[in-house]
């Protein structure tokens, strides 16, 4: 029994020698190596410039200041990615695409354009001599004529005394037949028929008023002369349209010119004939670009006999896509590039399991419908944001990553240098609801500040149509009605910080709208304009659906933004110029 109790003594005494050789060691090893896969995870970061990212501790290499540990770090993110959580991409309606190749064949390209006549048909109806209109039966622009119909009737004192020329010369007709044959010549010339002077000569009566008859049939589209004007001598009376036939001209854009070919078959619509297509062929393209929009003329000639189609009509031509290659093409959505004007940028999500996304630069080729190819950039089974794409860029600004308008991260622009017209801290609060929830105001603030969006749309609407005066009074309406805006009715401080700002920035733009009526001048205020009201509805709501939709020409190629109710595209930045210029780059619910 003795000799047992002596053995587990022993072994009892071993068990803790053991220990205490070698299991502190053992324990210190496991910790060491959890330190130092924890060390592998750690990254570095500048507390002022965030797109520092290292490995290790030490200097930050732009300031020298020290750099301390990125919050980032656990999670393995590169330097220029970031991430939003669920809720956020549920609350900004943030949707995702994976880029696949699509056969180029079928797709059709869309074109905006608008209805003019056909010059080839139009005539100039002018008068062969001088005189007084004494009579003319043209009522009025749009009037129908046809060929040998009664216009006017003039006097002119050098047609009656040709007439009279003619009644002696044909007395002389047989001693003189040249003289006579040189009178009838000159009447001739002033497009009097042989059955007119024939009538003067057996008549032996000069005629005090002349007929003008119409040359041509058609449509009178201007009115040159009134009754009683005095006329020259090839003087032009009216301008005559036959509509029979009309041009459609569409605008293409340089990278487009090569899709188009002539003989082309084309499909056109328009808004007056909703259901409705018309088949024509591309008969001309424009061999000059215009410097100032970019784009050369598409022409294409439409049938008319019914009258379907009036000059000055918008109509949409559906070209399919001529190419030489049979190939399949990289293409993805319209809605997922954002331009800065030198560069087209998009959002990849990086990793399908999780909200992980980086800015990538890309080559854009031909727009094929909705639709981008792509040349340099993405490969197949990539993941981008296609809806939602500016408010991914905004959280990318916040978490200083690159972006649309700092392609090397870091720093949050501010002022006229920001896209969004704000500094740093206002962006952070005006676009909160990326990280949290869209600011939760009261009924009757957000139908104050949807009476200033309303004036807002009056004037982005008299900016389309180049009303400068209309413009001017849509600013001041804006002044107004964003002077009645009640503060009080917001309950926390940093909203009240948020509006003020925006209040500030939305006043000093539109009270420099109202003070010109150079439309130039008052497009790029309407830009920085167009920022803050963004913001505001896009923090606040105006209980209606907005569209938010964007020029990437707009401001000598840095590209705007702006507001609509209509996801129809109407381009305040160039009016008539480029109408349909721009897309939808967000829908605020």
């Amino acid at each position: 029994m003795k000799k047992y109790i002596i053995y587990t003594g022993v072994l009892a005494i071993g068990l803790l020698l053991g220990w205490l050789l070698f299991g502190g060691s053992s324990y210190k090893e496991t910790n060491h190596n959890y330190d130092t896969i924890s060390e592998k995870k750690q990254m570095w970061t500048c507390s002022m410039h965030p797109q520092i990212m290292q490995p290790e501790p030490g200097d930050c290499p732009i300031c020298g200041m020290d750099l301390i540990p990125a919050e980032s770090g656990s999670d393995g993110l590169l330097a220029n990615q970031f991430k939003l959580t669920k809720n956020a991409m549920a609350l900004a309606n943030i949707q995702t695409t994976v880029v696949g190749k699509g056969n180029n064949e079928g797709n059709t390209i869309k074109l905006s354009g608008k209805i003019d006549q056909n010059e080839e048909a139009n005539a100039v109806q002018v008068s062969y001599f001088s005189g007084r209109i004494e009579r003319l039966n043209v009522s009025f622009t749009g009037e129908e004529v046809r060929k040998g119909q009664l216009l006017a009737t003039i006097y002119s004192p050098e047609l009656y005394a040709a007439q009279q020329e003619l009644i002696t010369a044909s007395s002389l007709k047989e001693s003189q037949p040249a003289l006579y044959k040189a009178v009838r010549n000159k009447l001739k010339l002033w497009k009097l028929s042989e059955n007119q002077i024939n009538q003067i000569e057996e008549t032996q009566k000069v005629k005090e008023n002349f007929p003008v008859y119409a040359t041509v049939s058609g449509t009178v589209t201007a009115k040159l002369v009134e009754q009683g004007d005095y006329i020259k001598q090839g003087q032009p009376l009216l301008k005559i349209a036959n509509l029979n036939t009309v041009w459609a001209n569409f605008d293409v854009y340089e990278n487009q010119i090569d899709v188009f070919k002539k003989g082309q078959e084309v499909l056109v619509t328009t808004n007056a004939y909703a259901n409705k297509e018309f088949k024509g062929k591309v008969d001309f393209i424009d061999p000059i670009l215009n410097t100032k929009t970019r784009t050369v003329t598409l022409r294409v000639v439409l049938t008319n006999k019914n009258d379907v189609f009036k000059p000055g009509m918008f109509v949409t031509a559906n070209i399919e896509r001529v190419s030489s290659s049979n190939d399949a093409v990289l293409t993805i959505p319209a809605s997922a590039v954002l331009w800065t004007g030198e560069r087209s940028v998009v959002y990849l999500k990086t990793n399908p399991d999780q909200t992980v996304f980086e800015m990538r630069e890309v080559v854009l080729g031909n727009q094929i419908g909705n639709e981008y190819e792509v040349l340099e950039g993405l490969f197949v089974g990539n993941e981008i944001v296609t809806n939602g794409t500016f408010t991914v860029d905004a959280a990318a600004q916040l978490q200083g990553k690159k972006s649309m308008m700092n392609k090397d991260g870091g720093k949050v622009m501010t002022g006229h240098e920001n896209h969004l017209g704000t500094d740093k801290t206002t962006l952070s609060e005006n676009i909160n609801f990326i990280k949290n929830e869209r600011v939760e105001v009261s009924k009757k603030f957000q139908n104050q500040l949807k009476t200033v969006f309303n004036n807002y749309i009056e004037l982005k609407d008299a900016l389309v149509t180049n009303d400068t005066n209309k413009a001017v009074s849509a600013s001041k309406m804006i002044l107004k009605s964003v002077s009645k805006v009640d503060m009080k009715l917001l309950n926390k401080n940093e909203i009240h910080k948020s509006w003020m700002s925006l209040e500030k920035e939305i006043k000093m733009t539109a009270t420099s709208i109202s003070k010109t009526t150079e439309i130039k001048t008052q497009r790029s205020h309407f830009k920085e304009l167009s920022s803050n009201l963004i913001n505001a509805v896009q923090l606040f709501g105006v209980n209606e659906k907005v569209y938010m939709e964007f020029c990437p020409m707009a401001d000598s190629n840095k590209g705007g933004y702006w507001l609509s109710k209509e996801e129809v595209v109407m381009n305040p930045y160039y009016g008539e110029a480029m109408l349909k210029c721009g897309e939808v780059k967000q829908v605020i619910e």
